[in-house]
């Protein structure tokens, strides 16, 4: 059995009698290993953890370690662009997910501006889930690609509060499949 093959079975097996007595968030953390594993292994080798995921907002957590660091012990712009990603993309996944269609996501472009070191986990914060949610109907009804843009906030808790410490302007790019 080869590696996907058996990420798949073990998430299909998660999926089904074990994911009612799971808390969400570490069900959605494990999905979005098993996603980093399967399709985007930086995802799985940085290690990000689902604080929150709801229709509306989606909280991300990437652990500072020895991965994630730069030469300055403060976190890789890398992964702080990985983090972004994983909290704006993990939103619109759910709702295509809740929509039943099948809709392609992408990034289109990505902005970011970092204001200061990141010297600690790192929470990304997404709150466009309700604008994802129309832009995933519209994508879906008119069958064009549909765009967006989605604002991604990175703060440090333990060191600067609710501070930001980067912004992240994301385009989603949304077109059902055929």
């Amino acid at each position: 059995m080869r590696l996907n093959e058996a990420a798949e079975s073990l998430t299909k097996w998660v999926a089904g009698p074990l994911a009612k007595k799971v808390p969400s968030k570490y069900r959605d953390t494990f999905y979005l290993r098993a996603f980093g594993l399967l399709k985007v292994p930086v995802l799985f080798f940085i290690s990000p953890s689902v604080m929150e995921l709801s229709e509306a907002r989606c909280v991300v957590r990437v652990p500072l370690t020895k991965r994630t660091k730069n030469h300055l012990n403060s976190m890789y712009f890398g992964v702080l662009a990985a983090g972004a990603d994983c909290a704006g993309g993990l939103i619109a996944m759910r709702q295509i997910q809740e929509e039943g269609n099948l809709v392609s996501l992408v990034f289109k472009d990505f902005q970011a501006n970092f204001l200061k070191r990141a010297e600690g986990d790192v929470l990304f914060t997404c709150e466009d889930g309700e604008a994802i949610r129309k832009l995933v109907q519209k994508a879906t009804e008119s069958g064009e690609r549909e765009n967006m843009p989605v604002r991604v906030i990175a703060t440090v808790p333990s060191q600067l509060g609710s501070e930001p410490v980067a912004e992240f302007t994301l385009t989603l790019s949304l077109k059902r499949k055929k």
